[in-house]
């Protein structure tokens, strides 16, 4: 297994290379709205993207891909497309004038994103080049289904807790604020509505989770088992940011349009990029501090003190 994703798309990119050595490779993920160019195969090159860039989905050529047929996309001479005109600016400013695009989509249909090739001139790609290209690109998404599935929790789609380990794993000198979540109520909702309804509520929680932190730079949220769940919140250290996301967090689960009601108990704990603090001592802290809160009437949060080891 790879370490990262860093390491498998430099693999990825590199054998690409090998089949057009004088041409751009990329790999960009789509959402609803951009496309973020994730990994470069070349830095020095006469056309001008950068990792990590963003741009608007429907000025890109990325967007125009068909991911219900899976078939590569490819402009020899984008200069000649008049079909092209409403996003030719965007075209110049990347200094792009041929272009082929492989879809990357997950086992289930899931779109993930693009492998491309792009060239500041007009270019042929041979058939037997783009072939080889959508078997790398297959390659990619099977990886990226078994990462999925080694990472992601089935029912709710959010990380699971071997991720949370693998996260601390990686960035053992990160900063930043553990949320421990567990559900007020939903014992009685399996008890009278059963577990399919069970199971819907926990999707909705997971929801609105992910939409709370939507905004978060590099936040992500995690299903440790049952009805409990965490979120993680890097680069966040005052105590009025704290403050600020319990609160959120509270109101976000504590309204449901249902028959039953579910709130939410939180244990928070901060922690510091020179900690010697190992993740099972957060989250014993964080369950702590979440218990502490429960005892206090529930729908409500705290936080753990490390100095005082107590929660306030």
């Amino acid at each position: 297994m790879y370490k990262n994703f860093d390491e498998l798309a430099s693999d990825v990119l590199a054998l690409a290379k090998e089949i057009m050595p004088d041409r751009l490779i990329f790999i960009n993920s789509l959402n609803d709205q951009h496309q973020i160019v994730l990994k470069l195969s070349d830095t020095d090159t006469k056309i001008r993207l950068t990792e990590g860039k963003v741009l608007n989905l429907d000025q890109t050529l990325c967007n125009r891909i068909d991911f219900e047929i899976n078939e590569p996309l490819i402009y020899e001479d984008i200069k000649r497309e008049s079909c092209l005109d409403s996003i030719r600016g965007t075209l110049e400013e990347a200094n792009i004038n041929s272009y082929v695009g492989i879809p990357i989509s997950l086992v289930d249909g899931e779109r993930f994103g693009t492998l491309c090739v792009g060239h500041h001139e007009a270019s042929h790609f041979d058939k037997k080049s783009i072939n080889m290209l959508q078997r790398i690109a297959r390659m990619f998404s099977s990886y990226l289904d078994l990462e999925r599935l080694a990472y992601k929790d089935s029912l709710t789609g959010l990380y699971n807790r071997q991720y949370l380990y693998k996260y601390f794993e990686e960035f053992p000198a990160a900063e930043g604020v553990l949320f421990f979540i567990d559900l007020d109520g939903f014992k009685k909702v399996n008890d009278e509505y059963g577990h399919d309804t069970g199971d819907q509520a926990l999707k909705e929680v997971a929801l609105r989770l992910q939409g709370f932190i939507k905004e978060s730079q590099d936040a992500f949220a995690v299903r440790l088992g049952g009805d409990e769940f965490l979120l993680n919140f890097p680069h966040i250290a005052s105590r009025d940011e704290i403050n600020m996301l319990g609160h959120g967090l509270i109101n976000c689960l504590n309204t449901w349009d249902k028959e039953y009601q579910l709130s939410a108990s939180i244990g928070i704990v901060p922690y510091r990029a020179d900690s010697a603090i190992k993740l099972n001592t957060l989250l014993k802290d964080a369950d702590n501090a979440m218990y502490r809160a429960k005892a206090a009437g529930k729908n409500n949060y705290k936080v753990f003190d490390c100095v005082e080891n107590s929660a306030s």
